[in-house]
């Protein structure tokens, strides 16, 4: 359906693609994977024509359809959810557009001598209408808007008074009802709650057509791709499989070789020594000559390309009392909306609690209360005896100066670490070379996130806080993040959409229900055995 045939392209002075080939077929579901910067997002943009290889050819079946989501999903008001996404329902939403305006034409009176010929073209487009199930079509933008955690009143609500999240959802949306031959969705995974998460992989199971997508969310990927596709060092690479045999099929490539790279330098340093050795014989030019030839003409292997990651050990933290966080009798209400009447909650040390519940049911209410960010109604909130708490929320990104540097932004928290310390604190968490002169008011939001990890890890509390902490991290920083807190002796609450750190890190699970809070020993995986579902919306 779509062949990338010897691509190069050219960012400034950056090589992206080097005569790189790869093709799309019908029924394929492609995971596309590679280091931040390494071209995914240009790959996506030279298939849709919005950029052009500098060599090379990009070549598309006729007729075929191709939907993409991206981050940027633009500017959106005026009009309900629902609107929005039937308009991107390609051909059926073009019909829609001509049948109001059709109706507009047979009510106006200065119309009247073209009646017979609206009329005529009603009846047609009517029928292609119905052809195209648009009757049908107001239902579908629901089911999918419902799936992707839309309440009825937010479907119908103006999309210009949503959050930028809720917008992506919007737009994401758009995709799915369109149902074209080919999606391509750019971190579809991204401002997803955990119940929207599973319904669109659920979704996209069923999706006959073909899929190229990235994502953060190496489960979401395993459940839904049948190849990886790689991009590194200006190349494209095919795996067979999900992203987990591509992990362990890269890994073995790399060791195979580097044992080929390792074998070849033995067998090359063997030959340059005999040639330096009897190179000044004359009785042994002839051999000298031959071994020359020989080298000449090998072809070099190279070493594999090492994927930059840094360990970093964070120092010990201090020891808290065994009583961490108590909640006794918490009531709290936003406007008419009870979040929580009565709650008991005690969280002791070492406990790792993932807190789980559908949207709106108070996971993020439940932080905000223990860190003190909210005031309880009723009832109190305290924290236990020598407890050093470090909270992580979306908004704490907000909080960085936009004109000191990553490194600036370091010193200035901890002046009095060695810089040789900071450097590898940055590095861990992403930041080598120059990214540590970035100015912080120009950095990604998975950047942000990072940087105000590592001003919270490097001098670690005793009780972590955390919402939503994997949100715009890539999968080796995750990687990185999850190995970090494993070691971490301290007590963790926390709020995640992402399976994977839920499974790895939780040893106990706070489930808010609108009959109360469940508690559950154990981690997440015990929980999903035990309740037989992934999130707790998805039993009702």
């Amino acid at each position: 359906m779509i062949r990338l045939d010897s691509i190069s392209k050219q960012n400034g002075q950056r090589l992206v693609f080097i005569e790189a080939s790869a093709a799309l077929q019908r029924g394929e579901k492609i995971g596309l994977v590679g280091p931040n910067g390494a071209g995914k997002t240009t790959l996506f943009r030279m298939i849709t024509g919005q950029e052009e290889p500098d060599e090379g050819q990009i070549l598309i079946d006729r007729g075929v359809s191709i939907g993409f989501f991206s981050q940027d999903v633009g500017e959106m008001t005026g009009r309900s959810a629902v609107a929005e996404v039937m308009d991107g329902a390609g051909a059926v939403s073009d019909i829609a557009a001509e049948l109001a305006t059709l109706e507009h034409a047979m009510a106006d009176p200065d119309q009247a001598d073209n009646l017979d010929a609206i009329l005529e073209r009603f009846g047609e487009a009517q029928a292609r209408f119905e052809e195209l199930g648009g009757y049908a079509l107001e239902g579908k933008a629901r089911e999918v808007l419902d799936g992707l955690g839309f309440s009825q009143e937010m479907m119908d609500g103006d999309v210009g008074a949503l959050s930028g999240g809720w917008k992506m959802r919007v737009a994401l949306g758009r995709i799915l009802l369109m149902n074209p031959d080919v999606m391509l969705l750019d971190e579809p995974s991204n401002h997803l709650d955990l119940e929207s998460l599973i319904w669109l992989e659920q979704f996209l199971a069923r999706f006959d057509g073909a899929l190229l997508m990235t994502s953060h969310d190496r489960e979401f990927m395993n459940r839904v791709v049948n190849k990886i596709l790689e991009i590194d060092g200006g190349s494209l690479t095919g795996f067979s499989g999900d992203y987990e045999f591509y992990e362990q099929q890269r890994a073995l490539n790399e060791k195979q070789q580097q044992a080929q790279f390792e074998r070849q330098q033995a067998m090359l340093a063997k030959e340059i020594n005999f040639i330096e050795r009897f190179k000044a014989r004359a009785s042994h030019a002839a051999q000298v000559q031959s071994r020359v030839k020989k080298l000449e003409k090998i072809d070099r292997v190279e070493p594999p390309r090492r994927r930059q990651s840094v360990a970093f050990e964070f120092r010990p933290a201090p020891r808290s009392g065994d009583d961490v966080a108590n909640l006794r009798g918490v009531h709290k209400r936003y406007g008419n909306r009870v979040i929580y009447e009565g709650l008991d909650l005690l969280v002791r040390r070492r406990e790792r609690c993932c807190v789980l519940g559908v949207n709106g049911a108070g996971k993020s209410t439940l932080l905000k209360l223990v860190t003190g960010a909210t005031e309880p109604d009723a009832g109190s909130v305290t924290l236990g005896g020598s407890v050093k708490l470090g909270y992580f929320a979306q908004h704490a990104m907000d909080l960085l100066q936009g004109e000191r540097t990553v490194f600036e932004t370091l010193e200035h928290a901890f002046p009095h670490a060695a810089q040789g310390s900071l450097r590898a604190l940055a590095g861990a968490f992403g930041f080598s070379g120059d990214d540590v002169e970035k100015r912080c008011r120009v950095l990604s939001g998975g950047e942000k996130a990072r940087l105000v990890m590592a001003l919270m890890l490097y001098d670690p509390p005793n009780f972590l806080v955390l919402d939503e902490p994997t949100n715009h991290l890539d999968i080796a920083t995750k990687e990185m993040l999850i190995g970090a807190l494993s070691q971490f002796e301290g007590t963790m609450l926390f709020v995640s959409h992402d399976r994977h750190f839920l499974a790895a890190l939780s040893n106990r699970v706070l489930e808010l229900t609108p009959e109360g809070l469940h508690q559950y020993g154990g981690g997440y995986t015990e929980y999903v055995a035990r309740t037989g579902h992934e999130a707790p919306g998805l039993h009702v």
